[in-house]
């Protein structure tokens, strides 16, 4: 895998990480300190950014591995095409 692609991935865990920890300390100690209007927005964005950056780092890797798939099947397909055109040119010279 792709080092930048690995740093990426990796950024999004700790950035989730840390948006469910913040999300944690608003849930268990935000009510004393907090409106609840106020409260219920914060533990809504803590939650829902970490979601995304536990959910997008799995989309991350699966647009990956479908494009080193499809990498891998052109380069089959070349390769195949490549013997077949070896073949034509053995079969030419010889009766």
């Amino acid at each position: 895998m792709d080092p930048r692609l690995k740093r990426r991935i990796l950024a999004f865990y700790f950035a989730g990480f840390f948006n469910l920890a913040l999300g944690l300390y608003v849930l268990i100690n935000g009510r004393s300190f907090l409106e609840p209007a106020t409260w219920t927005v914060l533990l809504a964005f803590f939650f829902g950014f970490a979601a995304v950056d536990f959910w997008f780092p799995r989309v991350l890797r699966k647009q990956w591995q479908s494009a080193q798939a499809k990498l891998d099947a052109a380069k089959a397909k070349d390769e195949g095409g490549r013997m077949k055109d070896e073949g034509k040119a053995k079969g030419r010279g010889q009766p």
